[in-house]
């Protein structure tokens, strides 16, 4: 536990902790920028994305309160991160954010979030994970992100390979 700055832990397993060294770097900007993507292409341009990044800001709130207090990572035998639960602070701050653009995004919409919007929440959920060590929990809370992303890209390997054979015709 002392030396978890380079390490990732893995979700459902208190014990198992994975060091990747100089690595980590690596994965962690993958991580970050994966996730602003991430949002960014499930919010497409009209703010889709906002709800499911208040139901994983909500939850990485309790999870890093939680893995923030060593009596609460004991008892529920998750790994402890000294300081993470004041990223609950942070994760509410996201939310208030969220809930004041939803009443400004409804119909007749007033705001629009745009990629910089997107990109900053996709991020900001990235770093979340990565400062309390839950990276792996991010894709599995996040999961509408990834399935999101999955679906862009093979979209556009069959937009591609469609307009290859037409090209061929």
């Amino acid at each position: 536990n002392n030396n978890i700055s380079n390490s990732m832990t893995i979700p459902f397993f208190k014990n198992i902790i994975i060091n990747f060294g100089i690595f980590y770097f690596f994965i962690s900007t993958f991580i970050i920028v994966g996730s602003a993507n991430a949002v960014n292409l499930t919010d497409g341009l009209d703010g889709l994305a906002i709800v499911p990044v208040m139901i994983v800001a909500m939850s990485f709130a309790f999870i890093v309160y939680v893995s923030g207090n060593k009596l609460f990572a004991n008892y529920l035998l998750i790994t402890y991160i000294n300081g993470s639960g004041e990223l609950s602070v942070f994760c509410g701050s996201l939310i208030g954010a969220a809930l004041g653009f939803l009443w400004f995004n409804a119909p007749p919409a007033k705001v629009f979030m745009g990629d910089t919007g997107s990109l900053a929440l996709g991020s900001s959920l990235g770093s979340i994970a990565i400062m309390a060590k839950h990276e792996i929990l991010l894709a599995i809370i996040g999961g509408l992100f990834v399935v999101e992303t999955f679906s862009v890209i093979l979209q556009v390997m069959i937009f591609k390979f469609t307009a290859l054979c037409f090209l061929w015709v």
